[in-house]
């Protein structure tokens, strides 16, 4: 008879275990042209995020995308207003044009609606104040997600840096993000058309891989804006890429250290990686998963293999979920503090190479 109790007691404790499980955040998509939406379509049953509408114009691409990922075509919407009406999200996912991120905010934010953007967060300064304005106004979070984000390698870094100081003060920080190009691994028509377009993407490799080393940058030198950005752009492939740069290479200084972007469409592979160099040594981010640590010019390096960061932290959506239920606090790196400084150099980079001169930002 106490077996029987003890059984019952158990099989009583894990009802009440699954039954406390919060219920998944309703999520909508807004756009299906970003390539990286099939992070969110593709991404493992976590009972964290439940997709209750995608507003989607192209009929054609949506049809393609729902039968790939066994979806019903009943979760499309030709228009953002519609899909927020009728399916009454807690958070929206922008799979748009970087410019349209603006028009996401402006639809959702009064509702309450909070809204995670691909990077960057805007096309603009402008764009992005106005986006910045509507999320406070209206209290919502406003989040953008970034591959690198995820990096456990970035995350050990981070640490290492900044918190055990294992290499002294930051003295030159070089990033490097990009890939062979938009056409050359083959994107989506609809996502390289306006990936390539100067307006709806507010330029090439500069804005495309850019953001990344500039809210890595923002990050480790703990939210401060740079005292001037310079950058030069190239056309290495002006016949595949007229209307934007494939090349750039972005130089921000501060106080007392230096920032170097390499964002490009012209690397012979895809990559991701930093390196970070201080008074008396250096870490190196080589992928998501590998670190080199020396920390002394004496010092060996070490080759160290860096797990991936615990849930929620390890892909966006579980992020996602997770600030939406107020289980956590925003992360910097996602912030919107960090990312309007992100958009801040952008925007200067894009001035800087057009008009061949050092752009100062204001005190």
């Amino acid at each position: 008879m106490p077996k029987i109790i003890l059984l019952l007691a158990l099989l009583l404790s894990s009802f009440a275990v699954a039954s406390a499980a919060p219920a998944p955040v309703r999520v909508g998509i807004a756009g299906l042209t970003h390539a990286h939406v099939h992070v969110l379509l593709g991404r493992a049953q976590r009972g964290d995020v439940v997709i209750v509408g995608i507003a989607e114009p192209n009929r054609d691409l949506a049809q393609r995308i729902t039968k790939q990922y066994g979806l019903s075509m009943k979760l499309v919407y030709p228009t953002l207003e519609e899909m927020l009406t009728k399916t009454k999200p807690q958070a929206v996912t922008a799979f748009n044009s970087i410019y349209d991120h603006l028009a996401v905010v402006q639809a959702c934010a009064p509702r309450g609606v909070h809204v995670m953007v691909e990077k960057p967060l805007a096309v603009s300064v402008d764009h992005a104040r106005q986006m910045a304005a509507l999320a406070t106004k209206h209290h919502i979070h406003l989040l953008t997600n970034y591959e690198t984000s995820w990096y456990g390698t970035n995350h050990r870094a981070y640490d290492l840096v900044t918190q055990q100081k294992t290499i002294g003060d930051i003295r030159k920080m070089v990033v490097h993000d990009g890939h062979q190009g938009p056409k050359a691994i083959n994107v989506n028509p609809e996502f390289l058309e306006w990936l390539t377009d100067p307006v709806q993407n507010g330029g090439g490799a500069l804005i495309d891989f850019g953001c990344y080393g500039a809210d890595l940058m923002t990050w480790l030198m703990q939210g401060q804006r740079p005292q001037s950005v310079t950058a030069v752009t190239q056309h290495l492939q002006p016949q595949v890429y007229p209307r934007v740069d494939d090349e750039a290479t972005i130089v921000v200084t501060y106080p007392h250290a230096q920032g170097i972007i390499q964002a490009s469409w012209n690397w012979p592979y895809s990559r991701k990686d930093m390196e970070i160099y201080g008074q008396t040594g250096a870490v190196f981010a080589l992928d998501s998963r590998q670190l080199r640590v020396r920390p002394t010019e004496k010092a060996a390096p070490q080759e160290l293999t860096i797990a991936a960061p615990k849930a929620p932290y390890d892909e966006p959506f579980a992020y996602l979920a997770a600030v939406v239920r107020g289980d956590i606090q925003e992360d910097k790196l996602s912030s919107l503090d960090t990312n309007l400084i992100v958009v801040e150099i952008l925007d200067a980079a894009r001035q800087s190479a057009k008009e061949g001169k050092t752009i100062y930002l204001s005190k």
